[in-house]
């Protein structure tokens, strides 16, 4: 036998707004039969503006239905209440740690357990409870706990968004699936959201190892970075030992070959002593001799000169054979050997690091490209600072002073005396062509890059063959090839030199031309070669070295 407190819980059910599940306050009728609060259905319509539907049977009124509160119904609610009231009161539940909290809860707001679809809230384990236990209600659509339950409904059909198509990439309900996608490929949420989560899975495996490959690489770059702090520490370690093993060498070869020298010399002079002795000794003689015949040729009378003469013995002179005999004066070959010896040291050291760098780069000067004489072919920036292939030829003036067939550009800047200084960024390039040539040089028609020809240059191809354009031309082997190249002009002295900026090292030099007629920097960007020699040439500001502090001192002390 049911109890009162059974036909109680009965008649809340019966009389319960399946909106806020509550027992209803001041309830509505519309015009499909059912019942719901005056507020909650209000609400409810203010989703659509256009279409009011029945949140339980979905039947669709385009005309608002006028609401009147149903006085039978709301008496009854209202006994209802009140007879109930204590008996299915429960303590509410502690609001939990979740950010959706229950719609129904007229105090402190629990924490939502789930959100239903159809009644567009969201409820507690307590008000959730009819979802569960009333036959209508379990037909409800039950999900997570979310903010805003309107968004998961269609604005189309009002009904749930429970499928996915994957044509359009759009979420849609059952009525879409029927209309608007029935050749495309439909799934359900869960099935999608399954499928992007695997997708995600492998794109996270896919950057954890990407991360994972960094990290070991830092941790390289890192071992590398300590390798090359090490390694710099023994160069300079051995640098040191060798050059002050080298000077102290040196210091020793020269008191040696002095001590050579002196010793030669101090042999030349006694035996040149000796044979100077020998010589008058022998002079002594030969004049002793002489005497003797001057005496007879006193003799004026002919019977006395002819019977001296007779009776007199001359005695040849105990003299040797002098016209061989002679001092060796090139006992001492030292110079050339020793301008070769400086020549030697001088080339290989400037290979690890030139010390006249310092002083070349303060004959620095501004060095600027003139499009007038860039190939068709060739960009020069607005500033003038850098030049590159573009692929195609431009529509530009065919002027005198433009070459037409070979990738070049001039500087609008020409030399014809004193010395001067410049840099090139040649980074990411390559293939490159630098240098300088003299202003009168045939720029049309192929060119052959030559000091005969007015150009004193160096080329690189391939990324790794460097070559000096000399008579014949000079395969450079350098440490590491340049990212800068400095090119430093000597007029007077005929010399045009080129170094590796960055390591401060020499790399060729051409020397003892005769120049006669104004310098102009030269530059060859090359082609593009699909995208592998797209860099740009950039003529950089030269950064001046820092003066030794021995050297600045001497300079001081200088002024």
């Amino acid at each position: 036998m049911a109890t009162a407190f059974d036909n109680s819980i009965m008649a809340v059910e019966n009389l319960s707004c399946s909106i806020c599940l509550d027992v209803f306050t001041e309830p509505v009728s519309i015009p499909c039969g059912h019942n719901f609060c005056l507020n909650c259905i209000t609400d409810y319509w203010k989703t659509d503006d256009t279409v009011c539907v029945c949140p339980l049977c979905k039947e669709k009124f385009y005309t608002k239905p006028l609401l009147r509160v149903n006085r039978i119904i709301a008496d009854m609610a209202e006994k209802i209440k009140v007879s109930v009231q204590g008996k299915i009161s429960v303590d509410p539940e502690q609001p939990g740690n979740g950010n959706v909290l229950c719609a129904v809860c007229t105090g402190a707001k629990c924490t939502a357990l789930k959100s239903c679809l159809v009644c567009l809230m969201s409820f507690c384990k307590t008000h959730l409870e009819p979802h569960q236990r009333s036959p209508a209600l379990k037909k409800h659509k039950l999900i997570d706990p979310v903010e805003n339950p309107e968004n998961r409904l269609c604005k189309k059909h009002h009904n749930p968004l429970e499928l996915f198509c994957r044509v359009d990439q759009m979420f849609m309900c059952e009525s879409c699936k029927d209309s608007d996608h029935k050749a495309h490929k439909i799934v359900t949420l869960e099935e999608e959201a399954q499928n992007r989560m695997t997708e995600l899975e492998i794109e996270k495996k896919g950057t954890d190892q990407m991360i994972q490959e960094r990290l070991e690489k830092i941790v390289k770059i890192q071992h590398s970075a300590e390798a090359t702090k090490n390694n710099a520490q023994k160069a300079q370690s051995c640098s040191m030992q060798v050059m002050s093993a080298m000077v102290e060498y040196i210091k020793r070869s020269q008191a040696e070959l002095t001590e050579v020298i002196e010793t030669k010399q101090k042999k030349n002079e006694t035996e040149a002593e000796g044979f100077i002795k020998e010589l008058e000794g022998e002079i002594i003689q030969i004049k002793q001799k002489n005497e003797q015949l001057h005496q007879i040729s006193l003799t004026k009378d002919s019977f006395m000169f002819l019977e001296n003469f007779s009776h007199f013995t001359i005695t040849v002179p105990k003299v040797k054979d002098w016209s061989d005999v002679m001092l060796d004066s090139d006992q001492f070959p030292m110079q050339g050997a020793m301008i070769t010896l400086e020549e030697i040291v001088t080339r290989e050291i400037r290979m690890l690091c030139d010390p006249d760098l310092k002083e070349m780069k303060r004959h620095a000067v501004d060095v600027t490209l003139d499009p007038d004489t860039a190939h068709s072919c060739l960009i020069v920036s607005q500033d003038g600072k850098q030049v590159t292939h573009g692929d195609r030829r431009r529509n530009v003036p065919d002027k005198p002073g433009r070459f037409d067939h070979v990738l070049n550009v001039f500087a609008t800047e020409g030399f014809s005396s004193g010395k001067f200084y410049y840099e090139i960024q040649v980074k990411d390039k390559t293939h490159w062509g630098l240098g300088i040539a003299n202003q009168s040089i045939n720029r049309k028609g192929d060119i052959r890059l030559s000091p005969e020809n007015g150009y004193w240059t160096i080329w690189l191809k391939k990324g790794d063959e460097l070559t000096a354009n000399a008579t014949p031309p000079v395969k450079l082997c350098v440490k590491e090839m340049p990212q800068k190249v400095g090119v430093f002009v000597d007029y007077g002295k005929g010399q045009v030199s080129f170094y590796n900026v960055d390591s401060r090292s020499h790399i060729y030099s051409f020397t003892r031309y005769n120049f006669t007629e104004e310098l102009i920097p030269f530059f060859s960007p090359c082609a593009n070669s699909g995208s592998k020699n797209s860099a740009p040439l950039i003529i950089t500001p030269v950064r001046q070295l820092k003066q030794p502090v021995a050297e600045k001192k001497q300079g001081e002390r200088d002024l």
